[in-house]
C-alpha cells in the first residue's frame, strides 16, 4: 500500500520544506485542490521539480473543461490527475484520452457518486478510483466513517482503490486489513503533527506491520 501525503492550505514553499522532513515514508505526493486554486499550476511545477522521482498527484477535481485542465496538469508535470466522479461520462472519457496520450493517470473522486454511478464508473479499469470522506464532512459534521462499498470497489484485486479522509494509525491499521487498499492518502494526521517525519514514519510502520514485513 502505498502513503499519498495530501498537501492543502499551505504556501508552496511550506509544502515542499514539510515534504522533505517526511520523503522517506511516503511515496506519492498530492498537489492539493487549494494549492492548485491559489497558486495555479505552478504549484504542480516546483513541487515535481523538488521531488522528481515521486507520484506527483494534481488534485485538480475537474468536474468540466477536461481536457484543457488535464492537459494543465501533466504538462505541468503531474503523474496523476483527478476528475470528479459525478462529471458527464463524455468529461470522463476525455480525461482517460487525455491520461493515455501522455501515458499517465486517472484518478476518479467517487465523491457524492450514487451506488448506480459507482457501477457505471467500474468500467473505468485503468483508473485508480478514489473513496473519501470529504473536509466539510470532517470539519463542519463531524463524519469520519468511509463509505466504502466493499463488494462493489473491493471485488476485482486488480482495481487500484485509494481512501482519504480524517485517516489515523488507528485507523489505517484497520482499513489495511479489512480492505487492503491501494493508496492510503493522509493529510493532516502528517501536515499538522507536532513531528511530522515522526508521524509519517509511524503510518508506514503500521503499513509494514501489518503487511508482516
Amino acid at each position: 500500500m502505498k502513503i499519498q501525503l495530501a498537501l492543502d492550505r499551505m504556501e508552496i514553499g511550506d509544502a515542499i520544506q514539510l515534504t522533505r522532513l517526511v520523503e522517506n515514508s511516503i511515496d506519492w505526493i498530492e498537489v492539493g485542490t487549494s494549492l492548485i486554486k491559489e497558486y495555479g499550476v505552478s504549484s504542480i511545477k516546483e513541487i515535481k521539480k523538488a521531488f522528481p522521482t515521486k507520484v506527483i498527484v494534481a488534485d485538480i477535481k475537474t468536474i468540466d473543461n477536461a481536457r484543457y485542465e488535464f492537459e494543465m496538469c501533466f504538462n505541468a508535470g503531474a503523474d496523476v490527475a483527478t476528475v470528479m466522479g459525478v462529471s458527464p461520462y463524455v468529461t470522463i472519457d476525455t480525461c482517460m484520452e487525455v491520461a493515455r496520450r501522455f501515458d499517465r493517470r486517472v484518478m476518479i473522486d467517487l465523491l457524492n457518486t450514487s451506488e448506480e454511478q459507482k457501477k457505471e464508473l467500474m468500467n473505468y479499469s485503468e483508473a485508480i478510483f478514489c473513496d473519501h470522506v470529504s473536509k466539510d464532512e470532517q470539519e463542519e459534521s463531524g463524519s469520519r466513517n468511509l463509505g466504502v462499498d466493499e463488494g462493489l470497489l473491493f471485488a476485482d484485486s486488480t482495481r487500484q482503490i485509494a481512501i482519504a479522509g480524517g485517516i489515523t494509525l488507528e485507523s489505517l491499521a484497520a482499513l489495511k486489513q479489512k480492505l487492503n487498499p491501494s493508496v492510503a492518502i493522509i493529510g493532516s494526521a502528517i501536515t499538522q503533527a507536532k513531528d511530522p517525519a515522526d508521524a509519517a514514519a509511524k503510518f508506514k510502520q503500521v503499513i509494514f506491520h501489518v503487511e508482516g514485513v
